[in-house]
């Protein structure tokens, strides 16, 4: 068993265990002490059944049914089917899921703080996942800029990114914002927090998801959104997920920056994803 780090910003793989290894207490113990303290943890190759990627995720906290019942797996409902692939002319799950720089859930008052994805059938070439650290955006700010947002608070929502489905057809754009504003309301988070693993203060917001900085007029929103991005997408500072076969890779959702990238045309992908509540993380 061997540990290296990924980057020197963020993550770390751990290299030749199995899934029998992981059911070892201490083994199972280190590894979850990498998502800790690195934000994120891989396993490359590690063949697990449905079944055993929930045994693993409760051994982090307790995992969470998907909210659309439609792509959750028809035998356990703790995970989530991310596809473009088609089974009998019907989508195996949802695709094009995350393809733009989030922190996982944020626009709900109490995200699920882990995320846990086991690669199914994940083409090499393309359908990458990108990483960021939020410790590390934090830490790159501007001093002027960390100043102005201290003690601050954001407003979060999924306004921008909220899917339209066959229900919202024939509704104006102000109707469907509206409608999405009673169905997930803004909620407002402490746009600076402290990750108690490490002691480290990260920035907790993404543009995609967020609103506005409470108290900011409309150019000083504009303005550290563009900083954020900016930050957040710095190619010298992403770890850049490559796929391989059975990979398996957990986030904490809090201090974890990612983004989808598009598959190629004519390739499948599918991951199995699933969300982790309580754990060492738990509000």
């Amino acid at each position: 068993m061997e540990t290296q780090r990924l980057t020197p910003f963020i993550g770390a793989e751990l290299t030749g265990v199995d899934a029998d290894d992981l059911q070892r207490p201490e083994v199972f113990e280190h590894f979850l002490g990498l998502v800790h303290q690195h934000e994120l943890a891989v396993i490359r190759g590690l063949e697990l059944t449905p079944a055993q990627q929930i045994e693993l995720a409760t051994k982090v906290g307790r995992p969470v049914p998907f909210l659309m019942a439609k792509y959750r797996h028809p035998e356990h409902p703790e995970i989530m089917i991310s596809s473009n692939a088609m089974k009998a002319n019907r989508p195996v799950g949802v695709a094009r899921v995350g393809n733009f720089w989030h922190q996982d859930s944020s626009y709900t008052k109490d995200p699920a703080p882990y995320t846990m994805l086991h690669g199914v059938q994940v083409p090499s070439t393309s359908g990458h996942t990108l990483y960021a650290s939020a410790a590390d955006v934090y830490e790159r700010l501007p001093q002027e800029w960390k100043d102005r947002i201290a003690g601050r608070t954001a407003l979060h929502t999924v306004t921008k990114r909220q899917r339209i489905s066959a229900e919202h057809v024939g509704l104006s754009i102000a109707e469907f914002k509206e409608l999405v504003n009673q169905e997930y309301p803004p909620v407002e988070h402490a746009l600076v927090r402290q990750d108690p693993d490490t002691g480290r203060p990260y920035l907790y917001g993404a543009p995609e998801y967020m609103h506005s900085v409470v108290g900011f007029d409309a150019n000083e929103n504009a303005e550290f959104f563009a900083l954020i991005d900016a930050l957040i997408q710095d190619p010298e500072h992403v770890y850049t997920h490559r796929w391989t076969t059975n990979d398996l890779v957990v986030w904490k959702t809090a201090t974890t920056y990612h983004a989808a990238t598009e598959v190629a045309p004519g390739v499948d992908r599918t991951v199995h994803r699933v969300s982790i509540e309580g754990g060492q993380w738990a509000a």
